[in-house]
């Protein structure tokens, strides 16, 4: 019976490539064959090459801090009034952060942020909490209970 290819072997990996064991390089990279026809030069290869520095120059930098200075105020942070009814409101329901963060489908750390004052007072969010506690954290009578509909 002859060889025929159903009978031969092949090999994939490493030791199959030509040029022998393939433990050394394969070949000039494509800098060094750019620079061996003359394409580029010692100097035209960048020296800040695959890190994230080449663009963080001074005017970047100087534009950030103009933009710093001329900001008008810092955006107003929760009254310590609100924090402190949503804390007591919370406490009187037995709800942990976390429960009342599960309630109204945001993050524990949120209310953490409002009940300390240092949340910037989203419209949306005080309203889920006021119909979660049951209690008004917006406008006059910060800390009363919400009202239902009024009766003619």
């Amino acid at each position: 019976m002859s060889n025929t290819d159903w009978d031969s072997t092949t090999i994939i990996g490493k030791k199959a490539r030509p040029g022998g064991s393939g433990a050394g390089r394969q070949g000039p990279t494509a800098y060094e064959r750019a620079k061996q026809v003359g394409a580029i030069t010692e100097n035209d290869r960048k020296v800040a090459a695959g890190t994230n520095k080449g663009h963080q120059g001074t005017d970047h930098m100087r534009i950030a801090k103009l933009d710093r200075e001329n900001e008008v105020a810092p955006p107003p942070k929760v009254a310590p009034s609100v924090g402190k009814a949503i804390g007591q409101a919370r406490q009187a329901l037995k709800l942990t952060q976390k429960d009342l963060g599960t309630k109204i489908n945001e993050k524990p750390n949120v209310i953490a942020d409002y009940e300390s004052g240092k949340a910037i007072p989203n419209p949306q969010i005080l309203s889920k909490m006021e119909r979660a506690l049951g209690v008004k954290l917006r406008g006059k009578d910060i800390g009363m209970p919400l009202g239902g509909p009024k009766k003619a």
